[in-house]
């Protein structure tokens, strides 16, 4: 990564900048933003991170995360801050559409700010004057240590850091099985573990830390499994109903696509989640070529990576499920050769 030097000596000039992340954040988000916060705090900048909404209970545990601004509860504060910046870094989303209707309103209207783009997603939009975006990055948190390295900072990153932005690696890695991740991603999650982090109490935190609610969450997912053997796909789809049964907090269900993609013969897995607020929320996860984000784009107002993709309605859950198994054979020939 190459940083130009008009941005180099906006960032050396102003020491007034903010950091904001994505609706309902991820390890990858938080753990990009964290890091990126501590470095530019080392370089003498006032920075705070914003997150449009809740940091799920399975994430609180970061270091920094209690510094972090929620912008549904803390508006005021935030638009005060913003006006206050000069530079307002975005992290792990390229659309200003993913920090929420609201937000993205008042962000719009911020016409004097230098927005700086970091992103590992497709199709950026025009927002930034300084896009670094690049879908071939394992994660966000991999162009963030790639900034901070071309910043002549990589001696700044500390234990604390470094367990950030191993963290977001991580978890958008899949714990480095999905095929985002490479050669260099691995040469950087070693370097971050000379830091001296701790890798399997960060793998424990973030995947044997679950509530009796989550685990019985996750039975009730399994058990409403749908597998759809003439598209090798599953789904699975949470009603408002059984969030509520099970007590569900947010972030609960991280990574329940997933295990409709463990079957053998899936090669594309869904789950639609129905909330109060947000219509319904749908996870598209798939292997191989087949194209999780082009379904997720041409019907569900999202988009994503090949193999993981994001989409949401506004209809109840049944209408969105029947939309889905509606649409779900004009991808057939994209599976036909593995059809059963």
């Amino acid at each position: 990564m190459q940083i130009p030097g008009q941005l180099k000596k906006i960032l050396s000039d102003t020491k007034r900048s903010a950091i904001i992340i994505h609706r309902n954040p991820d390890g990858d988000a938080l753990g990009s933003a964290l890091a990126l916060k501590a470095f530019l705090q080392k370089k003498g900048h006032q920075t705070r991170i914003i997150s449009p909404n809740e940091i799920p209970g399975y994430l609180q545990w970061l270091p920094g995360i209690d510094d972090v601004l929620i912008y549904d509860e803390q508006q005021d504060k935030i638009h005060q801050i913003l006006k206050d910046s000069k530079v307002i870094f975005t992290l792990d989303f390229n659309d200003l559409s993913r920090a929420g209707k609201d937000f993205e309103k008042f962000l719009k209207k911020l016409k004097d700010k230098i927005f700086v783009m970091i992103d590992h997603h497709l199709e950026p939009s025009d927002y930034a004057q300084f896009m670094f975006s690049d879908s071939f990055k394992s994660s966000t948190s991999e162009m963030v240590y790639d900034f901070i390295v071309a910043s002549d900072g990589k001696n700044d990153i500390d234990k604390e850091m470094a367990t950030a932005l191993y963290t977001g690696i991580m978890t958008d890695t899949g714990s480095f099985k999905f095929p985002n991740t490479t050669s260099q991603t691995m040469r950087i999650a070693a370097d971050l573990m000379d830091k001296g982090i701790n890798h399997n109490e960060i793998q424990t935190k973030i995947f044997d830390s679950f509530s009796l609610n989550k685990l019985h969450l996750l039975g009730e997912a399994l058990n409403k499994l749908v597998f759809l053997p003439q598209y090798r796909t599953a789904y699975i789809a949470l009603s408002k109903d059984d969030l509520t049964k099970h007590h569900y907090q947010k972030g609960d269900t991280e990574g329940f696509v997933n295990y409709g993609l463990a079957l053998n013969d899936a090669d594309f897995a869904v789950m639609f989640l129905e909330n109060d607020n947000e219509g319904v929320r749908i996870s598209f996860r798939s292997k191989g070529n087949f194209p999780a984000n082009e379904f997720a784009k041409k019907y569900f107002n999202g988009g994503g990576h090949l193999n993981a993709a994001g989409g949401r309605t506004t209809k109840n859950l049944d209408e969105t499920v029947n939309l889905f198994l509606e649409k779900l054979p004009e991808f057939l020939e994209q599976l036909k050769d593995k059809n059963v």
